[in-house]
């Protein structure tokens, strides 16, 4: 009981940081694009700004994903 207990705690740690950068590149990316476009550009800055955390995202993932499968942890290995 121990174990699951300190594997549930650094689960959740772990996470509650993820939540804590991604809020934190949510005020950069937003930041950015309020400084590059004009005031008054409401639903153009909404999907810009969905389009650029989209396309990190996606970057983001295929790296990581790359990374796994270079040293072994792809899907199969994790079950």
């Amino acid at each position: 009981m121990h174990r699951a207990f300190l594997k549930q705690t650094q689960t959740l740690v772990t996470t509650a940081f993820g939540l804590i950068a991604a809020l934190a590149w949510n005020t950069a990316i937003t930041t950015l694009v309020h400084t590059y476009l004009p005031t008054g550009s409401g639903l153009l800055m909404l999907f810009l700004y969905a389009l650029i955390v989209t396309a990190l995202a996606v970057f983001v993932g295929m790296a990581l994903a790359r990374a796994a499968a270079r040293i072994g942890l792809d899907d199969d290995a994790a079950k």
